[in-house]
This record gives C-alpha cells, sequence and structure tokens, in this order.
C-alpha cells in the first residue's frame, strides 16, 4: 500500500513476543486479516494483539509515537462506555523488524459494514456523546491536522481531487469543499475517538460490540466524530445517529466536512492497494455528496 512498506511474518512476531514479554512465550500468533493501512496487525493467543509499523521511520521516533498512542489508548479506555483495547506495552527492535512495535489487549467483534442498523448508529451516537462530556487535556495527538482547522486541508483536498478525476464529479466535489471549508467553529475541543470508521468499529447481533484504534484519541473538533454517520449510516440510520448526538446544523455539516476530507483520501489513494478502503471512500462521497440536492 506505501512506498517503503516493510513485511513482517508471524514466526518474527512470536520472537519479538517472546523476547519482550517473556510470560507470553509459546503463545501461537497469526496474522489478523483487514483494512488496517498504518499496522501489521497480529493476534497473540487469545488475549493480545501486536501492532507492528508498515512504514518504519526510525526506532526512536516510533517509540515515541507509539507510547504517546498507548498514552492516549489508557484515557480513553479510562472513559469509554463501550469496550476498548488497553495498553500492555511498547517494545524496540529484533528478530529482523527493524523498529519499534506495540502489544494491547485483544476486543471481540466483527468489523463494521457500511450500512449498519439504526441500534449500532444509536448506541455510536451515546458514545459520541459520553466522549463529550470528557475534557482532556492539553494531550497533542498527531491526526494529521485532523479535528482542528479545516482550511489546513486545502492543498490535501486539491491533490485528491487532482488524483480523483476518474472517480467524482470534480466540479460538484470542489464545490461542496469550498462552501464546507469555511464554516466557522463555535465549539470547544472535546475529547474525540477521530477515525470511526468502519475498520475501526465492532459490532455483533446488530449491536455496538466496541471500539478499535483508540490510540490517536484526544480533544479535538467536536464534528470530527461526526464523519460515522456518512461511513456507517444509511440515510435512515443517519437520521438516528444525528438525533443522538443532538448537534446543531453548523456541526453536522463541518461532520460532513471531515467526511468528504478523510473519504477523497482513501478513495484514489488506496484505489489499487487496498479494495475495502477504496470502497469505503467511494461509499462515503456518494453520500455526502447527495446531501447537495
Amino acid at each position: 500500500m506505501h512506498e517503503g512498506q516493510v513485511h513482517v511474518t508471524s514466526r518474527q512476531v512470536a520472537e519479538l513476543v517472546a523476547d519482550a514479554f517473556p510470560e507470553l512465550a509459546g503463545t501461537a500468533v497469526r496474522r489478523v486479516a483487514g483494512a488496517g493501512t498504518v499496522n501489521a496487525i497480529f493476534r497473540v493467543g487469545m488475549r493480545h494483539v501486536a501492532r507492528l509499523p508498515l512504514v518504519p521511520t526510525t526506532p526512536e521516533r516510533d517509540e515515541a509515537r507509539l507510547r504517546a498512542e498507548q498514552r492516549a489508548m489508557a484515557d480513553f479506555h479510562a472513559v469509554a462506555p463501550v469496550a476498548t483495547p488497553a495498553p500492555v506495552g511498547v517494545s524496540g527492535p529484533g528478530a529482523g523488524f527493524p523498529t519499534a512495535w506495540a502489544l494491547q489487549t485483544w476486543v471481540e467483534g466483527v468489523t463494521a459494514s457500511f450500512d449498519e442498523p439504526a441500534d449500532v448508529a444509536r448506541e455510536l451516537a451515546e458514545v459520541v456523546r459520553r466522549c463529550r462530556a470528557e475534557v482532556r487535556g492539553p494531550r497533542p495527538v498527531d491526526r494529521d491536522g485532523r479535528g482542528g482547522d479545516l482550511r489546513r486541508h486545502d492543498r490535501w483536498v486539491e491533490t485528491c481531487i487532482a488524483r480523483s478525476a476518474h472517480l467524482v464529479e470534480v466540479a460538484e466535489v470542489r464545490r461542496t469543499w469550498d462552501r464546507l471549508r469555511s464554516l466557522p467553529r463555535e465549539a470547544t475541543d472535546v475529547l474525540t475517538h477521530g477515525d470511526l470508521v468502519p475498520g475501526n468499529v465492532l459490532v455483533g447481533d446488530g449491536h455496538l460490540r466496541g471500539l478499535l484504534d483508540t490510540g490517536s484519541a484526544g480533544p479535538a473538533d467536536p464534528a470530527l466524530d461526526l464523519v460515522a454517520a456518512w461511513h456507517l449510516f444509511d440515510e435512515t440510520a443517519r437520521a438516528t445517529f444525528r438525533a443522538t448526538v443532538g448537534c446543531t446544523d453548523l456541526e453536522w455539516e463541518r461532520g460532513r466536512a471531515w467526511a468528504l476530507e478523510q473519504a477523497l483520501g482513501a478513495a484514489w489513494y488506496y484505489e489499487a492497494t487496498n479494495p475495502a478502503m477504496h470502497a469505503l471512500g467511494m461509499s462515503t462521497l456518494r453520500r455526502v455528496l447527495s446531501q447537495n440536492a
């Protein structure tokens, strides 16, 4: 998926785990299939997960980032009303793997689809409301600017539009972004998950079971977590999500702006390398643009 991406095997991970966490030595290790784009994910036994960066920088930088993610993960785990991973530890290179990696707890569930039912919409919205009651910070969270100033993403969005001419109606996308990016922000930062895409939402039997990838959780624009409305729900379930969150019209439209920014990147960047992420981008784009009518 990425230039400079490394390959890692289950045998390597088993060696890394045995060296760093001797109590888990000999535990079965298997790769977890999914749409992950930043880390290779391996299940370690029944209770743990190893996450290994796909595009290493330096061991020192990667270790600092992973430790920051685990602190954010612990903060979110302490207040989330659903199951989320808990941090276990960070370790350095070894077994032929060139950089730092992390271990956390496993959360049961099935990753969500693009069309979850109203019960999931209501339950996820209740999680968002619970997070909005938290004042956390000022812990810096590296999200490439997500959750800050929409206008800082102009260059990225223009790059995405230029690469997506064969996927979208460019003029409509540009008009939509030009309008949404200028909407004023009135709300102060609240605790946000920061990446409520289907791959980070766990469901089962028609209900919400848990959330993954909480290492970028932290204070940000409350509208950021509203992206879930377009990533996971059709029009009917989306209305349930909105009513349960109880946001203003302005905040709802700012959430649509964040969803548009995310979807544009996913649609073209992963077109040839990650079918699930490409499909998510295209699905969300259709939903976001349908609201122009």
